[in-house]
């Protein structure tokens, strides 16, 4: 047991962020913190989700008293970009990208009066500050570029993100032989 407390764990998620999978991945990181394990390697490539699940994500992974390493494997879009800063160190493969855009909701044929709008308008904005906040907390962008990264639906690639301290380095996943490896895998509902 004592070799397996000194290896980090690799946990793969490619998947969604929405309830189920913000509770699982939560779940195995707490679980395999009270085993001992302080080590963690997060490969990331994520379509996004939901905001709340995100940044949930983020501030839990944040205060575990973990060594995290995030690593974007694919693409990471939308909130997923929060769950990767939760990292301390960064990493992106060269063929893989980050995409920023503006919080919006789905509409299923609602009817909406003026309170309503102007509540959805207030929780659009409330979520976009918050997600701005972190990703101008944890790199060098300024709220004006990323304000502007919103409005365009800006891709970023890993050397853009590097010259923004998004990453720390551009380089390829080597998950060490004898390595543990906890994938997740998610069917859709």
């Amino acid at each position: 047991m004592e070799n397996n407390i000194s290896k980090p764990l690799f946990i793969s998620f490619l998947a969604e962020v929405n309830q189920n999978t913000a509770e699982n991945l939560m779940g195995i990181f707490a679980q395999r913190l009270n085993q001992g394990i302080k080590d963690f390697y997060l490969l990331l490539s994520s379509p996004g989700g939901s905001v709340m699940n995100g940044i949930t994500i983020y501030n839990f992974l944040k205060s575990l008293p973990i060594n995290l390493t995030t690593h974007n494997i694919g693409i990471v879009d939308s909130i997923a970009n929060v769950i990767f800063l939760a990292g301390k160190t960064r990493y992106a493969v060269k063929n893989s990208s980050f995409l920023f855009h503006g919080v919006g909701f789905d509409i299923n044929q609602a009817r909406f009066e003026e309170k309503n709008i102007k509540e959805k308008l207030k929780m659009i904005q409330r979520d976009q500050k918050l997600i701005a906040d972190i990703i101008a907390e944890q790199s060098q962008y300024t709220q004006q570029e990323i304000e502007k990264m919103f409005l365009e639906a800006d891709t970023r690639t890993p050397e853009q993100a590097k010259e923004k301290g998004l990453i720390s380095d551009i380089r390829e996943v080597n998950i060490p032989e004898g390595a543990e490896v906890v994938q997740f895998i998610f069917q859709k509902k």
